[in-house]
């Protein structure tokens, strides 16, 4: 079927224009009504999408989250914009000023993290400086000689915090911080949530978006919100959380991007002259959480899974989780083909009822699969980025490409959603989400 979007030219203006307008001076919002707060994975792929514009201005992304950075390494997964509302829960349900020894001082934060895509920002940052003249060079590597302690305390911190038994895999205490919220990996675990009496809320989110199916439900959100008075209780103290918590998963995704993301910041580290004692850390991250990804995957088909920590049992489903040792490799090569061949295939981009070939967020033959709420089936354009930037560095220019002009179709519409209807391609969720625009403008730039 034809599309008839904008062209390149104009899709790119008009995601431009999209950041501009989501620009909140030193942070840009992940989407301008559903979430007027800056969010840490969304800031790094902001800041992607920046950088073909201004790398100057992708640096002051970054370094505003960075300022945020809580004082045991924690990079929050919330930096909530000053005197904005419109978004629960906010700071005064957190408390993190309050109870937390490491929150920052005069920056209100949320309590817990999401998926550590910031070296590829870093990364990106730098690609395009080397574009430009020596001042905007020099913006792009003061940058990292100022920031490069942070970025390895960030990655320390989930080493060293996360990875509760040292085998690799970086521990989650809740669905959020996989950046996955509702997904149906965690439909098992959260069974096993039970809230209790705690503060009544009411929910912004349901106000933005017309079909409240597209959202996760008010039992789920209650679950969400439990886990919230658990860490509070335990004063977000990462020594008590690994035992406080009743949502307690190894992420097998986040662990293989955090194994991706130490070989990024390694390879800019010996770029860059950095300590050869970061370096090396770097590169141990890097082998030992693949090797931990490695030992979740099924011999044969390479699919991956995460691990419930309370309930001591694997969680395989088919969604996007099963291909994360794509993105971070060390799979034999009969099981990388095999794990490609399922990716490429009927039960993901090669299903004939997608309107685009690009991978929903849950396989459409999955029992899971809900083509419209959330991560249980909508594809999200900024996961078919990550696979195409992935796929482009481990050297599948041919693959990489074809989901990036696939992705690129889908985003032709200029409505620039969160997420998409992957049969018929609607688009679903937030509008105007500045992640998408910044995937069209790296796609484009």
């Amino acid at each position: 079927m034809a599309d008839r979007g904008f062209t390149p030219t104009q899709l790119a203006a008009r995601a431009a224009y999209l950041l501009r307008g989501n620009d909140l001076g030193t942070m840009t919002s992940a989407a301008p009504r559903l979430y007027p707060h800056m969010w840490s994975w969304d800031a790094a792929f902001v800041a992607v999408g920046l950088a073909p514009l201004s790398v100057e201005r992708a640096v002051v992304e970054l370094d505003t989250l960075l300022s945020a950075q809580w004082k045991n390494g924690m990079i929050p997964h919330i930096v909530f914009a000053n005197g904005v509302d419109g978004y629960f829960p906010g700071p005064g349900r957190w408390e993190c000023g309050t109870l937390a020894a490491h929150a920052p001082s005069g920056t209100q934060t949320s309590g817990i993290t999401q998926p550590p895509v910031h070296a590829i920002a870093v990364q990106r940052i730098l690609d395009h400086s080397r574009r430009h003249g020596r001042s905007t060079r020099a913006v792009a590597e003061e940058f990292l000689d100022r920031r490069w302690p942070d970025l390895v305390r960030w990655h320390r911190w989930l080493a060293n915090a996360r990875d509760l038994d040292g085998n690799g895999r970086i521990a989650l205490y809740h669905g959020w911080e996989s950046g996955m919220d509702n997904s149906p990996r965690w439909d098992h675990s959260y069974a096993n949530v039970v809230a209790g009496v705690m503060p009544t809320y009411l929910r912004e989110d349901l106000s933005h978006v017309a079909d409240t199916g597209q959202r996760p439900s008010n039992g789920e959100y209650d679950r969400y919100l439990w886990l919230l008075e658990e860490m509070k209780t335990v004063r977000y103290d990462d020594a008590e959380l690994a035992t406080a918590m009743s949502f307690a998963v190894e992420d097998v995704f986040v662990s293989a991007v955090f194994s991706m993301a130490c070989e990024v910041l390694a390879t800019i580290g010996e770029e860059h002259s950095m300590p050869n004692s970061d370096v090396r850390e770097l590169h141990g991250w890097a082998a030992r959480f693949r090797q931990g990804v490695l030992t979740t995957t099924d011999q044969r088909s390479g699919a991956a899974r995460d691990f419930d920590l309370r309930s001591g049992r694997w969680i395989s489903t088919e969604t996007l989780a099963m291909f994360s040792p794509l993105l971070c490799g060390g799979l034999s090569r009969d099981a990388e083909r095999a794990l490609l061949r399922t990716f490429e295939g009927p039960k993901f981009c090669g299903h004939p009822d997608l309107r685009y070939a690009v991978p929903p967020s849950t396989s459409p033959v999955s029992g899971d699969f809900r083509p419209r709420e959330y991560w249980r089936g909508p594809v999200w354009p900024v996961m078919t980025w990550l696979f195409s930037w992935a796929f482009a560095r481990r050297g599948w220019a041919e693959r990489a490409h074809l989901l990036r002009s696939e992705g690129l179709r889908q985003a032709s519409d200029g409505s620039f959603a969160e997420y998409y209807e992957p049969f018929t391609g609607q688009p679903l969720g937030s509008m105007q989400q500045s992640w998408t625009a910044a995937a069209v403008l790296d796609w484009l730039g």
